[in-house]
């Protein structure tokens, strides 16, 4: 009998991945691109109205047939009804779809797979019943992603914690609940693996994120004439960007600017207007860059040091890996650096508040040998252990074994 070369998956994500400007979307382009020699990849896109088509293209060099659908806004009283009397959470009703499913059961039918591969928990519910193997990637733990932000609500947002929670629950109960019926689990950090195999009894695999070779490449760009902080490129509709860019602006930002008044802050990235024009309407945008960004190599290679003040973990953080890769220093907190194994002043520099972000900030921009040192350690770093090619070969053998 003749041994077939390539393995057939069919692949489903809850985004387009190419053009890459979120984690998940850079992680799943770089895979796919990376595993694309070995594996015939049917690939279907559950994407949101406003993801540029055209650009899919260039992910369509890396599989053998790609299929869009659309999914419609979150926010529409359909999905909301769906959520209050089913228990399912918004979460998992935001991409549940009739559509979806029909296309799957159809794809599944018409043509023979070896595999099941599905990035997120919350795509699971449009999964038919099947003997194909399922192998399911969590790129966070949502539910305490959600957990988090229930929590850290205040004011007037507070009467909203009750029907919160009990969407945080639901959350809960559902993303253990698909851990145990995937037929292989697969988490994007060691943090999370361990928290999965704790929850879910379970073997957990692991595929780290990793960074591009475009990131490695000198561009030979001149840093910016004056102290530059960047949050990093990144998508402000995910709520820890979100959370992580809004304590940098109200706590870290003022603070700085009055020290080095001559500094400037980049908050760059898809939907990055949209957010500071709704959170901080009345903000003084004088020293503030902002905005979609078409070459992050630039912006990365341009600014002095990269300052993150993220307030929940999970995952692990591809902005931190292109940054670490351009020689970038990053100032974050213990939570942010979460799922990368790097050491406070070797290879990043670590604050356990506010006041010490600032502090640390404030001499890593004066001091331009602490920068040298940072940049090369944590370049090196990503160059070791995160990988997008190693990151594939890990995936690759976790489809051998699963199949």
């Amino acid at each position: 009998m003749q041994k077939r070369n390539k393995i057939r998956v069919l692949m489903i994500t809850p985004y387009l991945p190419f053009p890459p400007l979120s984690g998940g979307q850079t992680r799943s382009f770089n895979l796919i691109k990376n595993i694309s020699a070995k594996v015939d990849i049917t690939l279907i896109s559950f994407a949101l109205p406003d993801q540029d088509k055209n650009k899919a293209m260039e992910i369509e060099k890396y599989v053998k047939k790609h299929i869009i659908i659309e999914r419609g806004k979150t926010w529409n009283l359909k999905k909301l009804l769906f959520t209050a009397f089913t228990y399912y959470p918004l979460l998992v009703s935001n991409y549940f779809s009739k559509e979806l499913k029909e296309v799957i059961k159809k794809e599944l039918l018409n043509a023979k797979y070896d595999l099941i591969h599905v990035e997120c928990f919350y795509l699971m519910p449009n999964i038919p019943k099947t003997d194909i193997p399922v192998l399911l990637v969590d790129q966070t733990i949502e539910y305490a992603v959600y957990k988090h932000f229930v929590e850290s609500l205040s004011g007037i947002k507070m009467l909203l914690k009750p029907i919160l929670w009990l969407d945080v629950l639901k959350i809960k109960y559902w993303e253990q609940k698909f851990w145990k019926i995937a037929n292989t689990l697969v988490a994007v950090s060691r943090d999370d693996q361990k928290l999965m195999k704790t929850l879910s009894k379970r073997k957990v695999d692991l595929v780290l994120n990793g960074v591009s070779d475009d990131f490695f490449k000198d561009l030979n760009i001149k840093k910016y004439n004056i102290p530059t902080i960047l949050f990093g490129i990144a998508n402000f509709k995910w709520m820890q960007n979100k959370e992580g860019a809004e304590n940098l602006i109200k706590f870290i930002w003022p603070k700085i600017n009055k020290r080095l008044p001559n500094s400037q802050l980049i908050i760059a990235g898809k939907y990055s207007k949209e957010f500071l024009t709704s959170s901080f309407p009345n903000i003084n945008t004088d020293n503030i860059i902002c905005g979609p960004v078409d070459n992050p190599q630039e912006i990365y290679q341009k600014s002095w040091v990269l300052v993150a003040p993220m307030g929940s973990g999970g995952g692990s953080r591809t902005k931190f890996f292109e940054a670490m890769a351009s020689k970038l220093p990053i100032i974050t907190t213990p939570t942010g650096i979460e799922g990368i194994e790097a050491k406070h002043g070797e290879n990043v520099l670590i604050a356990n508040s506010f006041e010490q972000l600032v502090t640390l900030t404030i001499k890593t921009l004066n001091n331009k040998e602490l920068r040298d040192k940072i940049g090369e350690n944590s370049r090196k770093l990503v160059i070791k252990n995160y990988d997008w090619k190693s990151s594939a070969k890990q995936l690759l053998d976790i489809y051998q074994d699963t199949i």
